[in-house]
């Protein structure tokens, strides 16, 4: 976003009238007093924006002096700039040095006013973006003691880039519990401007780190290397090394990634080096400071005087020495007015600080830090306009650049052959639907958004199963029937079902079975007593097939939709669109009719219990049969079955009255002419169990359910897939020709019609033509400026 884009273009000195008006006086390099001469050099950046003829009247974004300041992290950089700028920077644990905080300011005859953007260069999985992308965040601001907050809410936005910015701007003001980025080289970026503010830029960088803790990422180690680099690199940056004086100095990450990125020291951050700023000056821009010289051990200050002696390190600006307020004071709010008068306290009142040569003193507290800055930033304004006509020339071809690149991507201007133009969005069109309706490997794929849908619908089936009890009804609060392991293995989602009053008692099918009979032989049920049973469960399956329908409408008629925006949302004035959207919708519900109409079918042929899977149908019988038998005897006669399985004759010191009985008559039954008869074998001497019948039935009932609700389950998907899914692109093309009249005698017309440009583009077109006009004819003119 350029600054001419922001800021009025106009810059002028400020009458002595206006300044006593002033209220609201600037600190530090925001002071009027100190950019009153600076402001007067700008007036020639100021013309120089307005290049050649004034109907043309291009302005360039100037790439205005920035203050960055750079070091480890907690070494107090953020409240370096809170010091030298007036402006108060959110405090939230970790989060503000995680992400650069860029503040342009620009001097105006308006009110002061704020505006918060969210600059995007990469993706949210840090790949670079083909164009830089700014956000507003949040409408203008007129009260400095809203920014603190906004700052706060829009960090939080640029390090969670998945979820939308706007639920961080106005939801609640807490931290979410994780952080989708440990650190980004997106910005928030303030653009603020007034009558007091100064026409430069600062920058609080995410502090230098040299390890990551368990569960980081080792890439945000260069990560935030690179990210300062980007910075420190411009020729138009005063670098501001912080360095803690907590530290040992060799071990300052800042100090390391000087050396490694200017060998030669040239612009070596905390080296006694000439600053390359190649055709703008050979000004000193390089200043070191110390922070929290109230933790330096006692004893070990002069380990730091050095510096502020500049006998070791030494700069031509010299070094800086700066204590801010500790975190206690900040919490309770302390202001800037304060918190100075705290620092010029401390330094008047410690050693060795305090007995310190006069010359070192003006090296201590941040007014003299400020000061320093002032002088050299207006150094550099005055220096650069000499050389700046080469600059305008490569910002103007990049304008050129980025223009040309908004006109590509315009939507095509309208064709000279509409017809066949419409004809080929239509192939390709149908062509993309044919692609996802045969299904693709995203994520987000028509196949994959219905997969969950049919889970669903074979869940719904599976619960409809008739829940029978091989006990009877007045011994259902002593007795349960436990899970029936065989089937574990093939139902993934099997779960146990909760009592909810739909149990048939055994004692209730022999009932219906008895009362079902007509002139069958003893022993002898009609098969009325089973098809009955499971036509109660297969009128239950026509909810679960209509929900699976619906749910698969809804899904496939928001992926048309999509797929009709990508293809014809760009074209013409969007008649089309609505056109193509009306006509399939149409067909849509012609698929529809026709597939209700196949799971009526499939519903109906369910009716009659009927299949030749006997394998499958006798092995699940011969299965719950056992299974329901076992059930019902362990709670009927299970103590004895369980004594009679567990009886040994070899322990007769575990003699019991009923090991006796059963050794005496296992021992008398070779007297009559019975042998090889185990304890277990008594069992069969028990009383037939009169409910064996109903038994033989719920088997039959509970098999038959298992080997009918498998392939239902996958009937009814298959015959959605084939009547609907795939059904909507069977004669798509004749379809869309006939619904738009392509195909009758005023197609031509009618495509003439489509492809028309909205005015809005049209206009768009125009404004962006005549401004690349503007820029070749701007670019003419710097030529005849002597490039």
């Amino acid at each position: 976003m350029s600054t001419f884009d922001e800021f009025p273009s106009e810059l002028h000195t400020p009458s002595a009238s206006e300044s006593d008006v002033d209220q609201d006086v600037g600190v530090g390099l925001s002071d009027p007093h100190v950019a009153q001469s600076r402001r007067r050099m700008l007036d020639l950046v100021n013309r120089l924006h307005s290049t050649g003829k004034s109907s043309f009247s291009v302005q360039i974004d100037m790439d205005l002096p920035q203050i960055a300041v750079i070091g480890v992290q907690s070494a107090g950089k953020s409240s370096l700039i809170e010091s030298i700028s007036g402006i108060t920077l959110p405090r939230a644990a970790g989060t503000c040095t995680r992400c650069p905080t860029e503040c342009r300011l620009a001097y105006s005859n308006e009110p002061w006013k704020c505006n918060v953007y969210l600059r995007f260069i990469t993706s949210p999985n840090g790949q670079p973006l083909d164009q830089v992308r700014n956000e507003a965040f949040g409408p203008t601001m007129l009260d400095k003691r809203e920014v603190e907050e906004r700052i706060r809410r829009a960090q939080r936005a640029i390090l969670n880039p998945s979820t939308p910015a706007k639920e961080f701007l106005h939801g609640e003001d807490v931290d979410p519990p994780e952080r989708q980025l440990t650190f980004s080289s997106n910005c928030v970026s303030l653009q603020i401007s007034g009558k007091d503010v100064a026409d430069l830029s600062f920058c609080d960088l995410p502090g230098l780190i040299s390890s990551v803790g368990k569960g980081g990422n080792a890439n945000d180690i260069e990560l935030v290397k690179s990210l300062v680099t980007s910075y420190i690199s411009k020729p138009s940056c005063i670098i501001l090394s912080t360095v803690a004086c907590e530290t040992d100095f060799e071990n300052q990450g800042a100090h390391h990634l000087a050396k490694l990125n200017d060998p030669t020291g040239k612009r070596t951050i905390g080296m006694s080096v000439t600053s390359s700023f190649d055709l703008h000056s050979d000004l000193q821009c390089l200043i070191g400071v110390l922070t929290k010289p109230d933790r330096i051990p006692h004893g070990e200050e002069d380990r730091w005087l050095k510096y502020i002696r500049n006998d070791s390190e030494a700069l031509d600006n010299g070094w800086f020495c700066v204590k801010q307020p500790s975190s206690k004071s900040l919490s309770a709010g302390i202001s800037w007015k304060e918190a100075r008068g705290e620092e010029n306290e401390w330094f008047s009142l410690t050693e060795p600080w305090m007995s310190l040569e006069s010359n070192c003193q003006s090296h201590l507290r941040t007014e003299n830090l400020t000061e320093r800055l002032s002088v050299i930033l207006s150094e550099l304004i005055a220096k650069r306009p000499v050389s700046l006509l080469p600059e305008i020339h490569e910002e103007l071809q990049k304008h050129l650049r980025n223009t040309e690149v908004l006109i590509q991507a315009l939507p095509k201007p309208p064709s000279e052959d509409p017809f066949s133009e419409v004809l080929h969005l239509i192939g390709a069109f149908t062509r993309s639907l044919s692609h996802h309706l045969e299904g693709t490997p995203a994520s987000d794929g028509l196949i994959q958004s219905i997969r969950p849908m049919q889970i669903q619908f074979q869940r719904a089936i599976r619960a409809t199963a008739p829940d029978f009890r091989p006990y009877e009804r007045s011994e259902a609060h002593i007795r349960s029937l436990p899970e029936a392991s065989f089937l574990e293995n093939e139902e993934h989602f099997e779960a146990r079902l909760e009592d909810n009053g739909k149990e048939i008692f055994i004692d209730e099918v022999f009932d219906r079975a008895q009362f079902a009979r007509t002139r069958e032989l003893p022993d002898n049920y009609p098969f009325v007593v089973q098809k009955g049973y499971i036509l109660d469960v297969i009128k239950q399956w026509r909810e679960p097939s209509l929900n699976l329908f619906d749910a698969v409408q809804r899904t496939l008629s928001g992926h048309l939709k999509k797929l009709i925006r990508e293809h014809f949302g760009h074209f013409g004035r969007g008649g089309l669109q609505q056109l193509v959207q009306v006509v399939l919708t149409e067909h849509l519900n012609k698929c529809g009719d026709r597939t209700k109409a196949q799971l009526n079918w499939l519903l109906e042929i369910e009716s009659r219990p009927y299949t030749l899977n006997t394998h499958y149908y006798s092995d699940y019988k011969d299965k719950f049969l056992a299974f329901y038998r076992g059930s019902r005897q362990s709670g009927s006669s299970g103590d004895l079955i369980r004594n009679l399985q567990s009886y040994d004759p070899t322990r007769p010191h575990e003699s019991t009255s009923f090991q006796e009985s059963i050794a005496q008559i296992i021992s008398a039954l070779p007297k009559v002419g019975i042998t090889g008869t185990q304890a277990a074998d008594l069992a069969k001497l028990l009383a037939p169990d009169p409910m064996e019948p109903a038994l033989a039935i719920i088997a039959g009932v509970r098999a038959y359910f298992q080997v009918a609700y498998k392939r239902f389950t996958d009937n009814i998907p298959l015959a959605i897939d084939q009547e609907f899914v795939k059904g909507v692109e069977r004669d798509i093309e004749e379809v869309l020709y006939s619904g738009l009249k392509l195909s009758g005698p005023d197609g031509h017309k009618i495509a003439q019609e489509l492809v028309q440009e909205p005015s809005t583009i049209a206009a768009q077109r125009d404004q962006l033509q005549k401004k690349l006009a503007r820029l070749n004819t701007a670019r003419e003119e710097l030529l005849h400026v002597g490039i």
